[in-house]
């Protein structure tokens, strides 16, 4: 059983940091600075023909607490980095907190981030559809 204590702490973490994986399980709240600076990087490296496929550079800026931005290539030198080198093919901004909803949901819950004006969204934008490939291959 978890429990949530004292300042938003659930199980001895903070609520806000807390990850459990989507497959299966209660969702809980994804570790922003984790996934891109650690899962999606490894993701990245052992996925790398599956990931070329994808064929586009994203700039990921993530507002709020936990936050930051994040510069993914599935062009050419499949990686994921902190930083904003410019240059990227779609660019991508979002508050850490709509960010939970998209990664449950990138297709459904992207849409309504989208048009509610949550997802922002510049270059081409078709290319945020091919987010949901990106976060699959880590399952």
């Amino acid at each position: 059983m978890t429990r949530t204590g004292e300042r938003g702490y659930i199980g001895g973490l903070p609520a806000c940091r807390r990850y459990t994986p989507l497959s299966g399980g209660t969702t809980m709240a994804v570790d922003i600075q984790k996934l891109f600076n650690e899962e999606l990087p490894a993701t990245l490296s052992n996925n790398a023909d599956a990931a070329k496929q994808i064929g586009a550079t994203f700039q990921i800026n993530v507002t709020g607490d936990g936050g930051g931005e994040w510069f993914i290539n599935t062009k050419d030198e499949v990686k994921a980095e902190a930083g904003n080198p410019g240059g990227a093919d779609c660019v991508i901004t979002i508050s850490a907190e709509d960010f939970q909803k998209f990664y449950e949901n990138p297709g459904a819950n992207g849409m309504q981030l989208f048009f509610a004006g949550k997802l922002k969204i510049t270059g081409n934008q078709m290319l945020a559809m091919k987010l949901q490939k990106l976060f699959d291959l880590k399952k």
